[in-house]
């Protein structure tokens, strides 16, 4: 049997008389920049997301490039991110001659860990930047405590987490991108909801934010050709956001169904780990609405197991197989080994199994018999 990591064509076989009507819409009214589709899918995501302004931008990177710039963050200032992320999240700081400043992670959800995040922080720090990392909210309370105890913005990478929710279900939980002052989502087409190329988006509750967002994506000009500031060229384009609307409608659906499928991995899985104690499943902090963009084990002999399922027919992927501060593009920071052992360890026994809304019962049960198989050599 094969299982692909990820399935696009299946996902696009359900949906190709509706995108295609979408599209027809776009292309009748030549509208392609900024067109009325644009506004209409900032409304939904921000209704969605239950914050006032959603500002539709090229791409999750450029989200977190403009929240940036918004914020006048720039030159020699300080941003405290984890180094266990998609290089976006520093690469974004760099764009802005920022310096990111590395926070390592909680082991067991990924994302960055609050109790060291205080010890990072000097008179240059002017933001945070947590990560919700796989589908899962960061701890947000305390983040946003320390943050504004010590008068910091707070940026949400939710590229991988649109639908997450922070919290119990008990209380009034909170969704990813609206507990920070800026919350940034990415629509890459792997993404739970996913663009036919790359498309962003910027959320907040402060209305002056959303408006320096929203000049800046547009070169900062306003009216048109009068710049009142130098912004850069990120619209999402009106072809992108018409297929997020048509998608957006299932979004709710395909949450459900990667839940289901995750708590399916969880209970097959279970005796792998009862028996194999280096074998560790996702961990949810505090009843949190995970919505699993990806579905991470850890196993310390991850580099055996993925040729191993590679060679029976299984896709897995590795997310990130080297923590940003190894990267040699931040050599200059003099970061060595061991100086984040947590984002170290979780890179090397990371490995992302395949989930997605229409992975079948017969592939899971395929994808953990082997698994199984493995561990039993």
């Amino acid at each position: 049997m094969k299982v692909p990591f990820f399935d696009l064509v299946v996902q696009f076989s359900t949906l190709e008389k509706e995108i295609q009507s979408a599209l027809g819409e776009v292309f009748k009214s030549q509208q392609f920049i900024l067109g009325p589709q644009v506004k209409l899918l900032e409304q939904a995501i921000a209704e969605y997301s239950k914050t006032p302004y959603a500002i539709g931008v090229a791409s999750g990177s450029d989200a977190l490039l403009l929240s940036l710039m918004a914020l006048d963050i720039g030159e020699g200032d300080e941003v405290l991110i984890p180094p266990f992320t998609f290089f976006a999240t520093a690469g974004s700081v760099s764009r802005v001659r920022a310096i990111p400043v590395f926070v390592d992670i909680d082991p067991g959800t990924f994302n960055i860990d609050p109790t060291r995040i205080e010890e990072k922080i000097t008179p240059k720090t002017k933001a945070i930047i947590p990560v919700h990392l796989y589908g899962q909210c960061a701890d947000m309370d305390p983040i946003v405590r320390i943050a504004r105890a010590h008068g910091l913005s707070v940026i949400e990478d939710a590229a991988q987490a649109l639908g997450a929710e922070y919290g119990p279900p008990a209380l009034e939980r909170h969704k990813a991108g609206q507990m920070g002052d800026v919350g940034c989502f990415s629509f890459f087409p792997t993404k739970n909801l996913g663009a036919f190329g790359d498309a962003g988006m910027v959320v907040t509750g402060d209305p002056v934010l959303a408006e320096k967002v929203r000049l800046l994506r547009v070169h900062g000009s306003q009216p048109k050709y009068y710049h009142r500031q130098i912004g850069i060229n990120s619209r999402l384009d009106t072809i992108q956001a018409a297929i997020l609307l048509t998608k957006f409608k299932h979004l709710e659906q395909w949450t459900l169904a990667r839940q289901r499928k995750a708590q399916r991995y969880h209970h097959l899985l279970a005796n792998i780990e009862a028996t194999v104690p280096e074998f560790k499943r996702p961990v949810t902090q505090h009843q949190n609405r995970h919505i699993y963009h990806q579905y991470v084990i850890r196993v310390p002999d991850r580099d055996r197991l993925r040729p191993f399922l590679q060679a029976e027919g299984i896709g897995t992927e590795i997310y990130y197989p080297v923590p940003l501060h190894l990267q040699q593009c931040y050599a200059f920071l003099k970061h060595q080994r061991r100086d984040f052992p947590a984002s170290e360890k979780a890179s090397n026994e990371v490995l992302a199994l395949p989930i997605f809304p229409e992975l079948t019962d017969d592939q899971q049960d395929y994808v953990v018999d082997r698994v199984r198989a493995f561990y039993r050599r």
